[in-house]
């Protein structure tokens, strides 16, 4: 045999080896877990777990099944590995506010998430994303997003007049699919308010190159393969190419390039006018992240590098973007299967004297908080997230469970390691908090004294009583900036339009990746989409 080919058959026999180890004490590690214990749903498959019930139906809808059956507090089998998952707020609260006990999977953030952001905010933890969330903090205050609520209402009047265009003399409906426009507004808003980068996505045909750079690479991390589970329970797997991997380095080449343009636009532009410019490019979020990362009140030895600075790009773009675009797509739907609330909300927007509202007049329309919030609610874009045990512990409960031995225990053991779900939707929609009525889309609940039950008062999130933005040190950052053009959306498109499903409410249905878009049961190759009925509204 060739000296060089023993040498390859020898490298790679190495690497099976230890992959073969990892994968041992992977498995054996699993096996002798503590959530061994705990009740929930048969094993369908030694290899795919419950995974496979979960792809072929609305996450959310599966595990409130389960939870149904066995408990607010199970285990579910995900591919080799074992899950908790939990709806107890207590469990919940110890878990969200011990962030450094508590981390997002070392793979989802190294392999995963950095795929999409780079070294972003999203994916850092402890003392790193402490000290990047001190820096960016400024840039999302209530100040700086009363001054970008221009932007919103701005690109909100430009989608209207699109689809005005697209109504015929006689006002006929005409059908339009909202997600894909939608997506394209909140591109150039969070283009324009988030670096001041114009995407022009709503006149465009064809996608601008840091567009098409960055769908590449979302599109690409979003793939659900076995592979892609291998390769996260095995790290050496990871070293072997695949065919994606030339077109992945290719856009995050050009996202970089872009980032470190826009990164020494913004740096001159700082530089020329000084602190206390009040031109209208000083209020995009990175002019004011690089002005708060150069201010005296950063040690030096705290602020950000470059490189972090360029990674916010594609992180405001995954978190400022789709989450927002999603929201209004499920509002408008949910409108369309109750007219009398499109209506009311109709009437409250009509009221206001302008067509174009600053911050505080859509902050003051208590209808329309009331829409948005239970949107959020029973809607949320981001359905769960994770985190693993950094050490071994007891996680405090509220409800006690009984184990599968018959054993009643009022706090969760969990082993160093061991994967924890946390339900975003199940529990801002789950019957034990929010009564019989918690899965029906009903704003006045926000409005009334008693409708919103003091049980979800120990829900702990950031925001609303209500798990949407998260809770604790990784709470949304931008939770604010998404509201307001939330609002501002709903405000413009629901005063001058009347809307009504295209397609039978029951071929709609849930698909998460990292946020759940609607999509049509009957045209599932289509991808996401949801056709209205849209017309403009005539005051009778």
């Amino acid at each position: 045999m060739h000296p060089i080919l023993q040498i390859i058959l020898s490298i790679f026999g190495t690497l099976g080896s230890y992959g073969l180890f990892l994968l041992i004490r992977y498995v054996y590690a699993e096996a002798t877990s503590p959530l061994t214990k705990l009740p929930g749903p048969p094993n369908p498959s030694w290899i795919h777990g419950n995974s496979k019930e979960l792809q072929d139906h609305e996450i959310a809808v599966m595990q409130e099944k389960w939870v149904e059956q066995y408990g607010p507090t199970i285990t579910f089998k995900w591919f080799l590995g074992n899950r908790l998952y939990t709806q107890d707020t207590k469990a919940l609260h110890h878990i969200l506010m011990s962030g450094y006990d508590y981390q997002k999977p070392e793979a989802l953030r190294k392999w995963s998430l950095r795929n999409v952001v780079g070294s972003g905010i999203l994916v850092q933890e402890e003392d790193e994303h402490r000290l990047q969330r001190k820096v960016m903090n400024p840039a999302f205050g209530v100040a700086q997003i009363r001054e970008l609520t221009e932007i919103f209402v701005d690109e909100s009047i430009h989608l209207r007049d699109i689809w005005a265009s697209q109504v015929g003399p006689e006002n006929n409906p005409v059908r339009v699919e909202v997600q894909s426009w939608l997506s394209r507004m909140t591109l150039d808003v969070i283009g324009r308010a988030g670096f001041n980068y114009r995407f022009n996505a709503l006149d465009s045909t064809e996608p601008d190159e840091l567009n098409k750079a960055f769908s590449v690479i979302f599109g690409i991390s979003n793939r659900f393969t076995l592979w892609n589970v291998l390769q996260t329970v095995v790290p050496v797997l990871r070293l072997i190419p695949s065919t994606t991997d030339s077109v992945k380095k290719e856009a995050q080449a050009t996202m970089e390039r872009i980032g470190r343009d826009l990164l020494r636009q913004t740096k001159e532009y700082l530089a020329a006018t000084g602190e206390k410019a009040d031109g209208w490019i000083a209020r995009d979020l990175l002019s004011l992240l690089v002005r708060s990362n150069m201010s005296k009140d950063i040690p030096e030895h705290q602020r950000m590098t470059d490189e972090d600075v360029i990674a916010q790009v594609p992180t405001f773009l995954v978190a400022g973007h789709e989450t927002t675009s999603t929201a209004v797509t499920w509002a408008l739907f949910a409108m369309t299967q109750n007219k009398e609330i499109q209506n009311k909300l109709r009437e409250e927007l009509l009221q206001v004297a302008t067509e174009s509202p600053d911050m505080d007049t859509l902050n003051s329309l208590p209808y329309l908080d009331a829409v948005v919030r239970e949107t959020l609610r029973v809607h949320s874009p981001v359905t769960g997230t994770l985190r693993v045990a950094m050490k071994d512990d007891f996680i405090p409960l509220g409800t006690p469970y009984t184990d599968k031995n018959g054993e009643v225990h009022n706090s969760i053991q969990v082993s160093k390691g061991d994967t924890l779900s946390v339900p975003i939707l199940a529990v801002n929609r789950s019957k034990e908090i929010w009564g019989e009525d918690a899965r029906e889309f009903k704003p006045e609940r926000w409005m009334t004294p008693g409708g919103v039950p003091n049980a979800a008062s120990t829900i702990p999130g950031v925001w609303g009583n209500m798990l949407s933005f998260l809770g604790g040190a990784h709470a949304c950052i931008g939770y604010r900036f998404s509201l307001v053009e939330m609002k501002a959306l709903l405000f413009v498109l629901v005063r001058k339009f009347e809307f009504d499903l295209a397609v039978s409410p029951d071929d709609v249905v849930g698909k998460s990746t990292i946020v759940q878009r609607p999509h049509l049961k009957s045209e599932p190759e289509k991808g996401s989409q949801l056709p209205l009925w849209m017309k403009l509204y005539v005051p009778s």
